[in-house]
């Protein structure tokens, strides 16, 4: 399925806005992610760990768009944002979003 944060394609012509589609993934992080993370950030450079889990939340929220795309019977999504916040107490948790238009091309 083509994904695309741009309104349009190249090449492609859209013949159908279909729905807005979107996936959330909400991560915990542990104590010793935490603790290192802080380390990390203290003496410098990359948090290894925290991009990771990241990444994972990231390909978790866009499969769901997808899917959420497929079942209205799209070939792309575009306008997709994605957007990373921190939440729970003490923000021990982090949650990707993403959303975007299903549309189907010519």
């Amino acid at each position: 399925m083509l994904r695309t944060t741009t309104s349009t394609v190249d090449g492609k012509q859209i013949s159908e806005y279909l729905d807005v589609v979107a996936g959330e993934a909400i991560m915990g992080t542990n104590v010793f992610k935490d603790f290192f993370g802080a380390i990390r950030d203290f003496v410098g450079g990359r948090a290894a760990a925290y991009e990771k889990e990241m990444g994972k939340a990231r390909a978790i929220a866009f499969k769901e768009m997808e899917e959420q795309a497929r079942e209205l019977g799209a070939d792309g999504v575009v306008g997709i944002d994605i957007d990373y916040e921190v939440v729970g107490p003490d923000g021990a948790m982090m949650m990707v979003s993403v959303s975007g238009t299903a549309v189907k091309f010519r």
